[in-house]
């Protein structure tokens, strides 16, 4: 019988293709993958001009005065140097109609602005089409942890799209909320 303050557990699986993983980055993964997260996406521009842009679950609200959101990366994504480089990105907020923008923007770097799904907006920065909302913002600041970076953005601007389901992913696969408890 357990304390009530002591949950019976079990050890974290291996991880697939890896049974030699250490377990505490097999426990994260599991716990992690457990954890249903609201999908966004982030924009931004390289010096050059080109758009660049991914699929993040990080994205959480930080402050309401000042208007503050922070989203975290890895350091060696194929968007950090324009994060890194850029002073502007746009949050874009995913509903149920947009999963298809979601794997799109998660795909193949060189592909994820091939289409009409995105226009040049404010700072002429991309925002995408049919998304439930958007907003403009200022990095104030990029807080390098390990080879991860949590990366602030003061709000100074956005739209809304229409109303959808949320967009969830959970369990390595995108979902919607199920019945209201």
């Amino acid at each position: 019988m357990n304390d009530i303050n002591t949950p019976e557990t079990t050890a974290a699986p291996a991880l697939e293709g890896d049974p030699n993983a250490p377990q505490d980055l097999a426990a994260f993964k599991h716990a992690f993958r457990r954890h249903a997260a609201g999908v966004s996406v982030i924009t931004s521009l390289r010096p050059d001009g080109t758009p660049v842009g991914f699929t993040a679950t990080s994205l959480a609200s930080l402050s309401s005065v000042p208007p503050l959101a922070t989203f975290n990366m890895a350091r060696s994504a194929s968007t950090w140097s324009a994060i890194a480089g850029n002073d502007r990105v746009v949050i874009h907020l995913l509903g149920a109609r947009n999963r298809a923008l979601a794997q799109k923007l998660s795909g193949p770097q060189e592909q994820r602005f091939i289409g009409d799904h995105w226009t040049p907006g404010p700072h002429g920065l991309p925002v995408l089409s049919g998304v439930t909302s958007w907003m403009v913002g200022r990095i104030v600041e990029r807080v390098l942890v390990h080879n991860s970076a949590v990366v602030i953005v003061q709000i100074e601007e956005g739209g809304m799209g229409e109303n959808d389901d949320a967009l969830l992913y959970h369990e390595r696969a995108y979902r919607v909320p199920g019945a209201e408890l």
